[in-house]
């Protein structure tokens, strides 16, 4: 898995905390939510099929899930 800033990961479970309607029951979808939107620029639509940062997903759902928020 590749290395990313410890800035960049806090920055992007912040933002995850930060979405209306968060619930940690649906972490998955708001961390993919975040890297979309870090990668893109934007947040997916419902349809978007656009790819992501898989390696980035992965270590920020980790770091999610080791951590209590």
């Amino acid at each position: 898995m590749a290395d990313y800033s410890e800035s960049l990961i806090k920055s992007l479970i912040k933002k995850v905390k930060d979405y209306p309607r968060f619930s940690t029951e649906e972490k998955e979808k708001f961390c993919w939510m975040a890297v979309h939107e870090h990668k893109h620029g934007v947040l997916p639509s419902e349809y978007d099929i656009r790819e992501i940062d898989e390696n980035l997903y992965l270590e920020l759902l980790q770091e999610f899930k080791s951590n209590i928020f």
